[in-house]
This record gives structure tokens, C-alpha cells and sequence, in this order.
């Protein structure tokens, strides 16, 4: 008999709302408050600079990897040192990025299943990104949140599940996790041992070679309403 689901671990970007517009506002945001505030820094380092500074710092400090907030931060004090710029303005350079990174527009489907899906079970939200969901506004909708960076390693580590899931007060069999990430989500939360829900809303081909999730839905939504027909079974009550 399959365990029954007590609790949802579920991640946020790209599953929540799309995350590669956000990645293209901030990138713009910080380039601009460049512009305005140190623009040899900006001229020195346009967005394309950017994004390989922010490489070079991944190979450079590996350890860094599952910290997306101390890389951003590490990348404006780099910039702003190497163009002459004052580094003391690394800070509100942030702020103005960190803003923008938690502007967010759901996917249409997301916000109402995600109401339905908190109704019923304790969620965790449980992210490799840097997102706040109080600034969001959406955490009264979680039981807690678990990130990269707070916790020391990211997705797809088992050790980041399984702290989930002690957060939520679950055994792994009992606990969904939900995502959009093949390798991140959905094969890492199996190697945790939790049960999976694949939300595959660009029709991406599951790889031939990999275990396939427990459950495949293209919207939040769809979702959130086999969790609802599921819980009517169980238990007779909607």
C-alpha cells in the first residue's frame, strides 16, 4: 500500500512563477542603479561582464555554489573595487537588485492551488534561490522555509529533504515533493526517499535513463486537484 501523504515540500522558482524574466529585470535593475550611482562601474562591467564575473567566482569558490545571495554580493563588491568605484555602495547596490528579485509574477494556475494546497497540508517551501517569501507575501501560506544557504548545501543533497521534512514533522514516504527541475526536484527527492510530482509545464522529455516520478502534471493546479480527489478517497471528506 502507498504511504499516504501527510506533507508537500515544494520549490519555488519555475514552479511557482517563471523565474527567467526575473533573471533578466535584476540583471537590468543593477546595471542601471550602476549607471546612476558608479558608472565606471557600469561601463566596466556591462551585463555581459556580470555574468562572467559571476562564473568566475563559482570556479573560483566552489563553496559558494549553493549561495546565490553571497555570490550576487561578492560579484557588486568585485565590480565595484576592480572599476574604482566605492565599495561601500555594494550594499544598497544589493538592496536595489534584491528588490527586484523578489518581484514576481505567478503563473496563472499558481497562487489559487497554492491557497488549496496549504488548506490541506503543511508546506515547506524548499529553494536552491534567494527569494523572501515575506516580501512576496505568501509565507502565512507555509509551515517553513528551507534554503541553500541557510542550510550549508542545495538540491539535489538528500541531507536538504530530509531537513524538510524534519521541519514539517514527516517521514520522507509520507512528505510530496513538488517541482519543476528533473535532476534538482525530482531525482534528488527520490534519492531522499520522498515521493515526487514532476510539474512540467514546457512538455520537457523525461530522460530514458532516469526513474520516472511518481506523478507528472503540466500546472500546480492539476496538481493540486489529484491531491484533493486523492484526499476524498482516503477519507470520504472533501
Amino acid at each position: 500500500m502507498t504511504p499516504a501523504i501527510h506533507a508537500i515540500t515544494l520549490d519555488l522558482d519555475d514552479t511557482l512563477w517563471p523565474f527567467p524574466p526575473i533573471g533578466e529585470r535584476i540583471e537590468r535593475v543593477l546595471h542601471a542603479w550602476f549607471e546612476r550611482h558608479s558608472p565606471a562601474t557600469a561601463a566596466m562591467f556591462p551585463i555581459p561582464a556580470m555574468r562572467e564575473l559571476r562564473r568566475w567566482l563559482i570556479e573560483r569558490h566552489p563553496e559558494l555554489a549553493h549561495d546565490a545571495s553571497t555570490l550576487r554580493q561578492r560579484g557588486i563588491e568585485h565590480a565595484l573595487r576592480e572599476s574604482g568605484g566605492d565599495v561601500a555602495l555594494s550594499g544598497p547596490a544589493y538592496a536595489a537588485f534584491y528588490d527586484e528579485r523578489n518581484r514576481v509574477e505567478f503563473y496563472d494556475d499558481a497562487m489559487e492551488a497554492l491557497q488549496r494546497l496549504a488548506a490541506r497540508y503543511p508546506i515547506c517551501a524548499l529553494t536552491n534561490g534567494n527569494a523572501d517569501l515575506e516580501r512576496i507575501g505568501i509565507a502565512h501560506l507555509f509551515k517553513g522555509m528551507v534554503t541553500a544557504r541557510d542550510f550549508g548545501a542545495g538540491k539535489p543533497d538528500p541531507a536538504i529533504y530530509h531537513h524538510a521534512c524534519d521541519l514539517l514533522g514527516a517521514a520522507p514516504a509520507n512528505v510530496l515533493h513538488v517541482g519543476d527541475d528533473i535532476e534538482l526536484d525530482v531525482i534528488g527527492a527520490q534519492r531522499a526517499g520522498l515521493k515526487t510530482a514532476w510539474i512540467n509545464r514546457i512538455d520537457a522529455r523525461w530522460p530514458d535513463d532516469a526513474r520516472a516520478p511518481d506523478f507528472t502534471f503540466t500546472t500546480l493546479s492539476a496538481c493540486a486537484d489529484w491531491l484533493d480527489t486523492t484526499h476524498l478517497a482516503a477519507t470520504g471528506s472533501p
